[in-house]
């Protein structure tokens, strides 16, 4: 619900920190504070999106949904980012449906402010879609993890994100909702998390999870972890490599086919 004041810095967001001085001067008098609860819906899968959502200790996750009704989650977004910026520079009705995954604050700012700053403003345009391609990039390598690694690895891996973003705090996740948010079955799950703790990673009780072993639980990932987290640390400042036309890129194998 939304409040009517804050006392916390509505610049703790990267991305609105990262606007221009005279963006953040226009911007700012019309961010509004807004509190979610878990779990809470913030737009459901083909909704009009009138605000975008910047997270500043909350975190929210982007579902895809299906006919039949279930969801998988395909990005998560914390204060490095947004949600709804492609309705300010595109489309205004939302591919995805966005919950809330960890309460905390949030701002939210009128679409159609956005869109002006967005049409007005090279540095603006820069920063909105350089993120939105690093969004896109997460969703891309999650795709990637939920199809070839196993769950104890993407359960360790959406774990240590959700880790970075609640800034070490415990998490309050229950096997079930776990289970949705990875596309993975409740008893894999399950037994992933006593493995887990078996091997004195995690701790677990009455659904909350406590990271014991970070540089352990690291390692226990499967590569999607670190690469995203690399793409993200970075996304405000492109490589030369980018603009040079180097496409070299990070290639482990060889493709088939033929690349001319």
């Amino acid at each position: 619900m939304p409040q009517t004041q804050t006392d916390h810095d509505v610049r703790s967001n990267q991305l609105l920190g990262a606007l221009e001085p005279a963006s953040r001067r226009r911007i700012e008098p019309h961010l509004e504070p807004i509190e979610f609860k878990l779990g809470g819906m913030v737009c459901d899968a083909g909704g009009l999106l009138k605000h975008a959502y910047f997270p500043q200790g909350s975190v929210l996750s982007l579902l895809t949904v299906l006919e039949n009704g279930a969801a998988i989650e395909t990005a998560n977004i914390g204060r490095e980012g947004a949600f709804g910026l492609f309705a300010a520079m595109y489309s205004r009705v939302s591919f995805n449906r966005c919950i809330v995954q960890f309460e905390g604050h949030t701002v939210r700012c009128p679409i159609q402010l956005l869109q002006y700053e967005f049409k007005s403003s090279e540095h603006v345009r820069d920063l909105f879609v350089s993120y939105s391609e690093t969004l896109l990039s997460q969703v891309q390598q999650t795709v990637a993890c939920n199809s070839t690694h196993t769950t104890e690895e993407r359960m360790c891996r959406w774990l240590l994100m959700m880790h970075d973003r609640a800034e070490g705090e415990a998490l309050p996740y229950t096997h079930e909702f776990l289970s949705q948010m990875l596309g993975a079955n409740r008893k894999s799950v399950t037994l992933a998390a006593q493995s887990m703790q078996t091997a004195g990673l995690i701790s677990y009780r009455r659904g909350t999870i406590q990271v014991l072993d970070r540089a352990g639980m690291e390692k226990a990932s499967c590569e999607c972890y670190a690469i995203v987290k690399e793409r993200f640390d970075a996304f405000l400042t492109p490589p030369a490599t980018a603009v040079q036309g180097h496409n070299e890129g990070r290639r482990t194998g060889t493709l088939t086919g033929n690349n001319e």
